[in-house]
């Protein structure tokens, strides 16, 4: 497209010519409109302070035709030029919003279809200019080359303002993608400006309640720069780019006010947790001095197998115990101080140490009570384990005449390692723990392959 300071001469003969052709029409159209008395007062419509001489036949024929042509391309000039207009308003709110290589293209074709309504309005204001068709001495063949020169105008420009029209239609998608854009703008602004006041609100509100919130009042900060972004408007900085500001600001100031609302109960949550654990370590050391005597009487009642490696449990979970309490030392501090970060990352090691304390702690207990269990009646324990290997033969026989030999092996397997563990408990000193560990391992491999065969007749049906 031609630039509009190059333009711009271009345009006012363009547009003087509009008023010229306007004006011709009004006033045929006045003169029309008058009783024919008044027509014959007013001679000077016709010529300039003259009479003009009236010719007959065919010159004044030749003339009315040309006057008409005339008219006609002067009707479609203007209104290419209004369709010119009025579509840049539309190809100037795509560029505006979009950059994708399709609005691009829009652009550059718009530009190329301006080149060519600039070469046919030449085109045409040049034939104006070649023919005076208020000459009093107008020739029939001079006002019949003006009628084909300004018929041919004409046309051109009807063809040149179809593929206007053409162009227009198929702006659809990207124009209605970009006003619905240019729609969001306004009031996806507005919300952030209304979340960075209620961020900012919540702040007050907590800090007047003694916390200080140093960390969120620096993330609000943060934001500061972002609001005068927008304040600039998306003229400076691009419509795309200033909503994908606005949502990235509300975003930010709503967690930013989340946190800050959050705050009070937050404190009082770590103050709480804070005392629940301190109470849970005291009640692990205490539980802690009781390992000692349970390992005593399995050492006693039982062989080394059954107990070593729980040896190590009474000095592990008296050192886990020590550092969970320098921990929440830490915690308190950090409490103290309002780091709510740092201190909810220590109570949280604290919580993993006690949890693996209580763990080790529970296992020399529950190590004692298993051991009784099956010392007193291994029976139970046996029949546990073939009830369970029983049931899976069960289901491998279901609706076969011989189990599938992925199935029947391990179970076949497992039959002789019970048999196998079972024999474990013959003799002086019986390893029950290694027993417990057998029946347990048959069970697990059993549930293994029941597991299988329902997932592969559930694959089937």
């Amino acid at each position: 497209m031609v630039p509009r300071a190059q333009r711009q001469p271009h345009h006012s003969h363009r547009h003087g010519h509009r008023r010229r052709g306007v004006g011709a029409v009004r006033d045929t159209l006045t003169l029309l409109s008058l009783p024919l008395l008044a027509v014959l007062a007013v001679p000077a419509a016709f010529a300039g302070g003259g009479t003009r001489r009236w010719f007959g036949g065919r010159a004044e024929s030749q003339r009315a035709e040309a006057q008409a042509a005339k008219d006609d391309a002067a009707a479609a000039f203007y209104e290419l030029d209004t369709a010119q207009r009025d579509l840049r308003i539309s190809i100037e709110t795509i560029a505006a919003v979009d950059a994708t290589p399709a609005a691009r293209r829009a652009v550059t074709d718009f530009e190329a279809l301006g080149r060519r309504i600039d070469e046919v309005s030449h085109q045409y204001i040049s034939a104006v200019d070649a023919h005076d068709l208020d000459r009093d001495d107008l020739e029939a063949s001079a006002a019949s080359r003006a009628r084909g020169e300004l018929t041919t105008a004409k046309n051109e420009l009807g063809r040149v303002k179809q593929d206007l029209d053409h162009f227009a239609d198929g702006l659809g998608p990207l124009l209605g993608k970009a006003e619905t854009q240019l729609a969001r703008l306004a009031p996806a602004v507005e919300r952030a400006r209304q979340a960075l006041l209620a961020a900012s609100n919540a702040l007050d509100a907590a800090r007047g309640a003694g916390l200080e919130a140093d960390d969120l009042a620096a993330r609000l900060a943060a934001l500061g720069p972002e609001l005068t972004r927008l304040n600039q408007g998306a003229g400076q900085h691009g419509v795309p780019q200033t909503l994908d500001r606005a949502e990235r600001v509300i975003r930010e100031a709503e967690s930013v006010r989340t946190e800050a609302e959050r705050l009070p109960e937050r404190a009082a949550e770590i103050g709480h947790r804070l005392v629940s654990l301190r109470t849970r370590a005291q009640a692990l050391t205490t539980r802690t001095e009781q390992v000692e005597p349970v390992l005593s009487e399995l050492r006693r009642r039982f062989t080394v197998a059954c107990w070593q490696d729980l040896q190590a449990v009474p000095d592990q979970a008296t050192e886990s115990v020590r550092q969970a309490e320098r921990k929440l030392a830490e915690a308190q501090t950090a409490r103290d101080e309002q780091r709510w970060p740092d201190a909810t990352a220590l109570l949280s090691t604290v919580r993993a140490l006690l949890n693996s304390t209580d763990d080790a702690v529970s296992a020399a207990g529950d190590r004692l009570r298993q051991l009784n269990a099956v010392q007193k009646d291994p029976q139970q324990e046996i029949e546990r384990t073939r009830f369970a290997i029983r049931d899976a033969q069960r289901l491998a026989m279901t609706g076969r005449n011989t189990p599938d030999p992925q199935h029947a092996r391990p179970l076949d397997d497992s039959v002789a390692r019970l048999e196998r563990a079972i024999t474990m408990l013959e003799g002086r000193h019986p390893d029950y723990w290694h027993f417990l560990t057998e029946t347990e391992a048959v069970r697990q491999t059993v549930a293994g392959v029941v597991t299988r065969i329902r997932e592969e007749r559930g694959a089937t049906h």
